[in-house]
C-alpha cells in the first residue's frame, strides 16, 4: 500500500479536482471526510461507488470518514447533472430510503476499527428544523446570486427551457450549510462527491470561510464514462442497484462480467482494492489473452462479493455457467427466471405434461424449438437436445411432473447456445 493516499488516488485516475492544499492536508494529517448520498430510491446504485468505495480508502488510510445520508436534502432535489427537475418525494418515502442506504453504506465501512470507526449521519436531524428566516440572515447573505448561477450545475439548467425552480436553486445554500454544521459539530473539514458536485462542496468552503473563518477543503471524484459512449451503470433493463431486490446478484455480476476490454483497467483501479502490481499482471492478461477475460472474471467476482457476499457470488458464479451447460441443481425458480429471463420461452399446463404422450419430440415441437416430429427425432440422434442441461437421448423419452426445476421450469438447449424456457402453469 503507498503511504500516501493522494498519490493512489491520483494513480486509480480518482482525482478530478481539488481544492489547494488537500495533498499536504492528507498526507500531514489524519482527517474527517464527509461524502453526501442524497436518498432518492431505497438503494444506491453502481453510479454512487467511486465515491462511496473512495471514503472506505480514505478509512483503510487511517483517516475519519463519514457517510451523510440525505434525508434533508433529498427533500428539495440536487439540479446537478439533471437536465429535469427532480420529483420531490415524501417525508415519509426519504425516510425510508434513508433507513435501507444505512444499510448499505454500513456493507463498505468499518464502524469497529477503533482509531478512526466510520459514522453513518443524516442531515435531517439538522434541516427539517432550521428557521426560514434566520437561515436567509445567518446563512444567504453570504451567497450571491451573481456566483449561484455561474455554478456549472445551476448554468446548465437556466440554459433549458424548463428553467430551474428556486426549490432546487436553493439547493447549494443548504448542502454548503451541511459542511458547515458538519465542519463546527464534527470537525469534519474535507468534503469529497463526483465532478458534478464541484460547484456545491466549493460553495461549502466558502461558506466557512465567510461565516466563521474557518479553512476547509473539497476535492471530487471524475464520473465514470463508458469507451464506447454509452452511460455507465446502465443496462438495457435500466440502473444495476446495490440492492439483491432491485438488480440479482446473477444480474450484477454479469453487469462486471460483460465490461469492454476498453474499461475494464480504469473499472479495476476505480472500484477495488487490488493493488498495483495485481492490477498491472490483469491489465496484461488483457492485453495477450483478451478470449480468457480474466480481469472481467477478477472484476465481476471481486464486485459481487464486496456488495453482496460469498454466498452469493457462489450462487452468481453457478448462474453465470448455466448458459454453458452448467449444474442447474440448488437454484431457485427466482433465478432460474432471471438467468433465462431473455431467452425464448413458452407456457404447458400442468395436466398436459402429466399425460402420457409428452414426450421430448412433442415438447421440442409444442414450444417451438424445432418445426416438426421429425426434425425432433433427428435433432436428439445427432445428440443436440438438452433437457435441463442433461443429454436428451432417447427422442420418445416421457418428460414429467418429476423433471420440473423447482416444480415451475423445463430448460430446454438445442446445440451450444440455443436456450427455450418452458413455464409450467396450473
Amino acid at each position: 500500500m503507498s503511504p500516501d493516499v493522494f498519490e493512489e488516488l491520483k494513480w486509480r485516475g480518482m482525482v478530478y479536482d481539488y481544492v489547494e492544499g488537500v495533498q499536504d492536508l492528507l498526507a500531514r494529517e489524519k482527517v474527517t471526510i464527509y461524502n453526501g448520498f442524497d436518498a432518492t430510491a431505497d438503494s444506491l446504485h453502481i453510479g454512487h461507488m467511486v465515491p462511496l468505495i473512495a471514503l472506505a480508502r480514505l478509512q483503510r488510510y487511517g483517516h475519519h470518514p463519514i457517510a451523510l445520508a440525505g434525508g434533508g436534502t433529498t427533500m428539495v432535489g440536487d439540479p446537478s447533472g439533471k437536465a429535469a427537475e427532480r420529483k420531490l418525494i415524501t417525508r415519509q418515502e426519504v425516510e425510508a430510503n434513508v433507513d435501507s442506504i444505512k444499510k448499505q453504506l454500513a456493507h463498505f465501512l468499518d464502524f469497529d476499527v477503533k482509531a478512526n470507526p466510520a459514522r453513518v449521519m443524516n442531515n435531517a436531524d439538522w434541516l427539517l428544523d432550521l428557521n426560514l428566516v434566520n437561515f436567509l440572515r445567518d446563512i444567504g447573505k453570504h451567497f450571491t446570486i451573481n456566483a449561484m448561477i455561474n455554478k456549472e450545475s445551476v448554468k446548465t439548467r437556466l440554459e433549458r427551457e424548463e428553467g430551474l425552480s428556486f426549490t432546487e436553486f436553493s439547493y447549494m445554500l443548504m448542502q454548503s450549510y451541511d459542511f458547515l454544521h458538519l465542519y463546527q459539530h464534527e470537525g469534519c473539514i474535507l468534503q469529497t462527491g463526483g465532478s458534478d458536485q464541484w460547484g456545491n462542496i466549493t460553495a461549502g468552503t466558502e461558506l466557512i470561510r465567510r461565516a466563521i473563518g474557518g479553512s476547509a477543503y473539497g476535492m471530487v471524484y471524475p464520473l465514470i464514462t463508458k469507451a464506447d459512449g454509452t452511460k455507465f451503470g446502465k443496462t438495457e433493463s435500466g440502473s444495476v442497484w446495490l440492492s439483491s431486490e432491485r438488480t440479482s446478484p446473477y444480474r450484477f455480476y454479469q453487469f462486471w462480467l460483460n465490461t469492454d476490454d476498453r474499461d475494464v483497467v480504469p473499472y479495476l483501479k476505480y472500484f477495488t482494492f487490488l493493488t498495483q502490481a495485481e492490477i498491472q499482471q490483469l491489465e496484461q492478461a488483457v492485453a495477450d489473452r483478451p478470449e480468457q477475460r480474466e480481469a472481467q472474471r477478477r472484476l465481476a467476482r471481486v464486485m459481487t462479493e464486496l456488495v453482496h457476499d460469498t454466498t452469493a457470488l457462489a450462487k452468481a458464479e453457478q448462474a453465470a455457467q448455466v448458459l454453458f451447460g452448467g449444474d442447474m441443481d440448488g437454484l431457485s425458480a427466482a433465478e432460474i427466471e432471471d438467468i433465462f429471463a431473455d431467452v425464448p420461452s413458452s407456457t404447458m399446463t400442468r395436466d398436459r405434461l402429466s399425460s402420457a404422450s409428452s414426450t421430448m419430440v412433442d415438447l421440442l415441437v409444442e414450444s417451438g424449438v424445432t418445426q416438426s416430429k421429425g426434425e425432433a427425432r433427428r435433432a436428439v440422434a445427432e445428440g443436440g437436445v438438452n433437457l435441463n442441461n442433461r443429454r436428451v437421448n432417447d427422442p420418445a423419452q416421457v418428460v414429467t411432473n418429476n423433471d420440473l426445476l423447482e416444480g415451475r421450469f423445463l430448460v430446454i438447449r438445442r446445440g451450444r447456445k440455443n436456450y427455450h424456457l418452458i413455464k409450467v402453469v396450473e
